[in-house]
């Protein structure tokens, strides 16, 4: 279709070119004035009566004539001339005519000068609005399809996803089951009277697989997929957007039993109310449509929007009312099982080396999505390649994690001085880790640099935790600690190694005061909590009040909690001095280590009781 189209328009091109250059040389073949000069009246007269004029042609008011010998006139020799009559004078072509001269009348052609003067330049305004409306849009007779939606809609080849390719996520694939069985057969629940969801909006954080468990479903159901961003509807001109919610509700109805598939329809979905203009915003008038759409489903239509977001808390309420998303269903971050069976699937077309462990690689990837996980499977496969490899190994697996989480390995970019310090101060970080009892185990310690960490302590929870003891807290942010207490330790001052780890600490601490009721002087209360309008920054009312006593005790607590585990640090590091020069000659020499050799190293060490302080940490490594 395309290569029709181009030739269509090259013939077209060929033939405007053509008809330009006809009526080019028509306009230069058809002037008369081509080697001829304009003369003075007189010496026309002068000529006429001396008999040296041979023809003359008149064309209303002008003369044209030819000389029977040349002139000069001027400093020109003259054999053709013309000349312009202010009116007709019936005795002078007499005079003409006695004096032999061949005189010829011709009507003046209007039409023809006109055209030849003007045919040109309508021709160039036809190109140029023909070629300036396919740039805008790619084709011609799409110039004017603003309203029509851009939907991909996929009906002969439909997505050839199945709920197998999609793992973890067992209670979302639960809820969506029902939604298939309605699509494959929707009289078993329009006999009984039940109403199936007209909408589900997937939320979770970005990466968890909310398209890919869309594509399932109409894998699984077999239906036409109609698929479009929430960004796609919005455009400069007021309306625009309303029109393709309503042109792709028409083509679904036509093509029903049909899934329609919004993604991020955050970009439409936004609070109305809060926008620059007012209910007239554009994104207003297109959620508005949606709305309407939503609502218009008549009982038994067959249609099913499915909606991804990963920002619920800014969507309408209207959206979420029953009658319209009738079912969330949420598509968190996998557990160790689920990153286990997602790195099963995306391994299923790499080739692995007998000794891989996937089960180890899912230990050490807490909070990693399922498109993390999918980058570490690549980024292993590319490493693998670039060292000539037939298969995956292990190493290149555990590379691969250490890449995508912190970034590129730099080689040689520290000086003894600063290498010796990031030693220790890992070495902290290690072995408190492995003296803490709730601490969470180490995988692997390295001094070399990665992004913008110089250094890095890896931990492998045991579970992946969904609830957080005060105890292991504490633990934690005595772990954040032990790199600065460490260098405080050793060289007898401190550096900006540590700056990741006061920031973490800091935050976590001012969670337990202010939201976790962690604290015995502030209580069970929490604080600075508020709900803000989106956009104008106005607050609801909901915000608790707290006083100038009340923010300085809060403070105060956090500084104490703080304090307390960077005491507690001090006084285990300097208790077990030898085990933390070992750690860091250690990895001086190998750069890394792993849980193994930590442990050889510390088979003389005995478990040290937890001490009462205070901390928490969200992540799974601490990095210099």
């Amino acid at each position: 279709m395309e290569n029709r189209n181009n030739s269509f328009i090259t013939t077209l091109i060929i033939w405007a070119i053509l008809i330009f250059v006809g009526f080019l040389a028509l306009q230069i073949f058809s002037s008369q004035n081509i080697g001829t000069t304009e003369i003075t009246y007189n010496t026309f007269i002068e000529q006429v009566n001396s008999g040296n004029v041979d023809t003359v042609v008149v064309v209303d008011n002008e003369v044209k004539g030819v000389l029977k010998q040349s002139i000069i006139v001027g400093d020109k020799q003259v054999k053709r001339f013309n000349i312009y009559l202010p009116y007709k004078d019936e005795s002078t072509f007499r005079d003409l005519a006695e004096n032999g001269v061949i005189v010829i009348f011709k009507p003046k052609q209007m039409w023809l000068n006109l055209i030849i003067s003007y045919l040109p330049w309508i021709l160039i305004l036809l190109f140029l609005w023909f070629f300036m409306f396919r740039q805008m849009d790619g084709n011609v007779g799409r110039a004017f399809d603003f309203g029509k939606s851009r939907a991909k809609i996929y009906t002969e080849n439909k997505p050839n996803v199945t709920f197998d390719d999609v793992a973890d996520v067992k209670e979302a694939k639960e809820e969506l089951k029902e939604i298939v069985d309605y699509l494959k057969n929707p009289k078993k629940y329009s006999s009984i009277g039940a109403r199936v969801p007209k909408g589900v909006l997937l939320i979770g954080p970005p990466g968890t697989g909310k398209t890919l468990l869309a594509r399932a479903i109409a894998g699984e159901a077999g239906v036409p997929f109609l698929s479009i961003s929430g960004s796609e509807f919005v455009e400069m001109f007021v309306g625009v957007g309303a029109a393709r919610v309503r042109d792709l509700f028409e083509k679904a109805k036509k093509l029903a039993p049909a899934i329609v598939f919004i993604d991020e329809i955050d970009a439409v979905g936004r609070i109305r109310g809060a926008g620059l203009g007012g209910g007239h915003d554009e994104r207003e008038q297109t959620l508005n449509q949606l709305l309407v759409e939503m609502d218009g489903f008549e009982p038994g239509a067959g249609i099913i929007v499915i909606a991804a977001t990963n920002r619920p808390d800014i969507l309408d309420p209207a959206l979420l009312r029953p009658g319209r998303f009738d079912r969330v269903v949420v598509v968190d971050k996998p557990d160790v099982e689920g990153r286990y069976q997602i790195l099963k699937i995306h391994a299923r077309k790499i080739k692995m080396a007998p000794n891989v462990d996937l089960r180890k690689i899912a230990n050490i990837t807490p909070g990693f999505s399922g498109a993390d996980l999918a980058n570490v499977i690549n980024e292993a496969a590319l490493l693998a390649a670039r060292r000539n490899k037939q298969q995956v190994e292990q190493e290149d697996l555990e590379e691969a994690v250490d890449k995508v989480m912190m970034g590129v390995a730099k080689e040689g970019a520290l000086s003894p001085e600063e290498k010796k310090r990031v030693a220790y101060h890992e070495a902290g970080h290690a072995l408190l880790s492995k003296l803490l009892p709730n601490a969470d185990p180490v995988h692997k310690v390295s001094v070399i640099p990665r992004g913008m960490a110089l250094g890095v302590t890896v931990s492998a929870p045991k579970d992946d935790k969904k609830l957080m003891t005060k105890e292991y807290i504490e633990d934690m942010i005595t772990v954040l600690m032990g790199g600065r207490v460490a260098e405080k330790i050793i060289f007898g001052d401190l550096s900006t190694g540590a700056a990741n780890d006061l920031e973490r600490v800091t935050e976590i601490a001012r969670k337990m005061v202010t939201e976790w009721g962690m604290s015995d002087k502030i209580g069970p209360a929490t604080f600075g909590k508020t709900q803000r309008e989106i956009f104008l920054g106005r607050d609801l009312g909901l915000k608790t009040p707290i006083s100038e006593e009340t923010l300085k005790l809060i403070d105060e607590e956090i500084k104490s909690i703080v304090m307390r585990a960077e005491s507690r640090a001090e006084r285990i590091l300097k208790e077990n001095i030898d085990k933390l020069h070992e750690i860091a000659k250690a990895l001086l020499e190998k750069e890394t280590i792993s849980s193994e050799e930590l442990d050889n190293i510390l088979k003389d060490g005995k478990e040290i009781e937890s001490v009462q302080a205070d901390g928490e940490s969200e992540e799974s490594e601490s990095q210099t």
